[in-house]
């Protein structure tokens, strides 16, 4: 099911990399960064629907190209997201466009009529490179379908449903949506991250969903018949789920802090760990001491990583002073450290992240637990634990509901903020 969810899983992949861009072209420095923005050709600006080819049929996004003194910028379009684009490279027709903070290209080329072809490339675990054909065309992203006719049902509400893959393995969510005419917005929340943001069209009684935003590449096929939800939901290229649900407005996912506890006689974390320097680190270290400490456990590739990192950020700043220290053990695709510092690397860049994050390891769940034996279980990136001044864990989070979670994302943050608050105000 979602992506960072279930760590070492080869389910949430999705995004990625090598081609959409193709409409994307010149790029842009936008977001000010690391990147460079190509020069903008004559007759590259315009809007662009870009349509992935997974095995369940077509993804669509868009993709927004703007002439901005004589530079093209780049907005990736997903649902209510949007993702400003600040590295590309131009070569005669050809682009590279590397997503911010992670290891996602999209390359394409244009052909004859302005219709542009390429893929996007996401790497997976074990540094496995998923190619995902692409072809993009001139025209709004209008979604699946141009003119979709009347919906014959309403998905407006709250879903319990289960995921199946397939060697049978099940897992629970919950999906929230509101239907405006044809279309649809909202996500599933599982119990150890949320789909992000989804958005699609009714079709007859049939509801088409997508999602791409350089992590993922979700794409759901389902049936609505009454009460009742069906279908297929594909992640990448290699993996299938079929969903089953039912209209449920008191739908739950159980309580995401008895998913993953510190073991019966445990009260303390430890490791030692390289940071992107190669110095140790280990939570003995003077910087730490006294200081209420959270510990992330997360990865670059990982987009509800990146949701933490935005909230995390801005929080770090203010609360540094008062005592609060993050840390940040990133568990990475790649077991080759240069890789491993490389991918790291450009995720803090991109959150301008002033906390240290450490080169924990591969995306492998028995890794991490072998690494932190202290805990009952790893279950999913991000998985958060707070640590007080005395140096106890106090708390285990599995999991984030990000933004496209709405209001679930507002509770989690003042929870969040609320929990670390208490923590300073106690006496060393």
């Amino acid at each position: 099911m979602a992506s960072c969810s279930r760590p070492g899983e080869s389910h949430r992949r999705a995004h990625a990399a090598r081609a959409a861009a193709g409409a994307v072209l010149a790029l842009l420095l936008a977001l000010g960064g690391c990147g460079r923005s190509a020069p903008a050709p004559q007759g590259w600006a315009g809007d662009y629907r870009v349509a992935l080819q997974l095995p369940g049929g077509e993804l669509p996004f868009g993709l927004e190209l703007r002439d901005a003194q004589g530079r093209l910028r780049a907005t990736l379009v997903n649902g209510e997201e949007r993702i400003e684009i600040s590295e590309a490279t131009l070569t005669g027709d050809r682009l590279t466009l590397r997503l911010p903070g992670l290891q996602t290209e999209l390359q394409a080329g244009r052909k004859p009529g302005g219709r542009l072809e390429g893929a996007v490339t996401m790497i997976k675990q074990h540094a496995v490179r998923q190619v995902i054909p692409l072809v993009a065309t001139r025209g709004s992203d209008y979604g699946f379908f141009a003119d979709p006719p009347t919906p014959t049902t309403q998905v407006t509400g709250r879903w319990a449903v289960t995921f199946t893959d397939d060697d049978g393995a099940e897992s629970l969510g919950v999906g929230e949506f509101r239907q405006e005419g044809a279309n649809v917005f909202g996500t599933f929340l599982t119990p150890t991250a949320d789909h992000r943001y989804l958005s699609g069209q009714m079709r007859g009684d049939t509801l088409f969903l997508r999602s791409f935003n350089g992590g993922h590449a979700f794409l759901y096929h389902l049936r609505v018949t009454g009460e009742a939800m069906s279908g297929d939901y594909w992640s990448g290229l290699a993996s299938h789920e079929r969903v089953a649900g039912h209209r449920d407005e008191n739908a739950s996912l159980g309580d995401a802090e008895s998913a993953a506890h510190m073991k019966p006689g445990e009260e303390r974390l430890s490791f030692r760990l390289p940071d992107l320097s190669g110095r140790p680190v280990s939570l003995d270290d003077e910087r730490f001491r006294g200081k209420v400490v959270v510990v992330t456990l997360g990865g670059s590739w990982c987009p509800n990583c990146h949701d933490e990192a935005a909230f995390f950020t801005p929080w770090y700043r203010e609360l540094a002073p008062q005592g609060l220290e993050i840390v940040g053990l990133m568990f990475e695709q790649s077991a080759d450290r240069a890789e491993a510092v490389s991918a790291v690397e450009r995720f803090r860049d991109r959150y301008a992240i002033e906390y240290p994050l450490l080169i924990a390891g591969e995306n492998d769940r028995e890794q991490a637990q072998r690494l932190l034996p202290q805990l009952s279980a790893v279950l999913a990136y991000p998985t958060t634990i707070f640590i007080d001044r005395a140096g106890k864990v106090r708390r285990v989070h599995t999991g984030f509901s990000g933004p496209a979670t709405g209001v679930h994302y507002d509770e989690l943050r003042r929870d969040f903020d609320r929990t670390v608050r208490e923590l300073l105000a106690e006496k060393p």
